[in-house]
């Protein structure tokens, strides 16, 4: 199947709350064009350079994600264009992308990592560390960031019951920070991001409504990047 056809039987399944994220890292400007053809806007990345090139060769309308591990010193170089930035995980990112987005005199949309999976290689913060990092006099004065939500990254595993627990303790901590902190601090976390191509139907089910779908749209990824 096409890049275009595989999009569009994805999309049929999902449910209309539920944004999909085009995961198009190392993937070619063709298949990028292919998939903004067939209606697809929102595009995942993980590479700040290769993010970068894309976003000057491509329709201007493509809302960019920023999916990978961000390095601080980064930031900069997406700030003036990124739609959301995924996986923040430390009070010294959410500082610089406040510093850049005071520079743009612009908001700079941002979902937290939570760290939920059983591997040490994944980031994230634990729901204490979270708690307390609403509560720091740091976040209150985040005048250019806006916390939009949770994100986390499931178990590499086959064992479906563990993969569940993951995901639905990810969705339990976005509605208790809504229910315990949303008035006090003026926060609204409305996405959940969990699920990608071997795991999505199930993040939904347990309460995602955002997903990045690489793999199952533009075929296996190039490794050797």
């Amino acid at each position: 199947m096409s890049v275009a056809e595989n999009l569009l039987s994805i999309k049929k399944e999902l449910p209309s709350n539920v944004t999909l994220v085009a995961v198009s890292k190392t993937k070619p400007n063709e298949l990028i064009v292919e998939a903004y053809q067939a209606g697809q806007r929102d595009f995942g990345e993980n590479y700040v350079q290769e993010l970068v090139d894309k976003y000057n060769q491509l329709p201007s309308d493509i809302r960019w994600h920023f999916i990978g591990h961000l390095q601080s010193n980064k930031v900069k170089y997406i700030a003036p264009f990124v739609h959301l930035i995924h996986g923040v995980d430390s009070v010294k990112l959410l500082k610089e992308i406040n510093k850049q987005g005071e520079k743009l005199n612009k908001t700079i949309n941002c979902l937290i990592q939570i760290y939920i999976a059983k591997e040490e290689t994944k980031f994230g913060l634990d729901a204490v560390e979270l708690e307390n990092l609403l509560m720091s006099a740091d976040f209150s004065e985040l005048k250019h960031v806006k916390v939009c939500g949770l994100m986390g990254m499931a178990t590499n595993t086959d064992n479906q019951n563990v993969i569940k627990e993951e995901f639905f303790s990810l969705s339990k901590l976005s509605k208790y920070i809504n229910a315990t902190f949303g008035k006090r601090f003026n926060l609204e976390l409305e996405t959940v991001s969990m699920g990608m191509s071997n795991d999505y139907k199930l993040a939904i089910e347990c309460g995602s409504n955002m997903i990045r779908v690489g793999s199952s749209i533009f075929g296996e990824r190039n490794y050797s990047r």
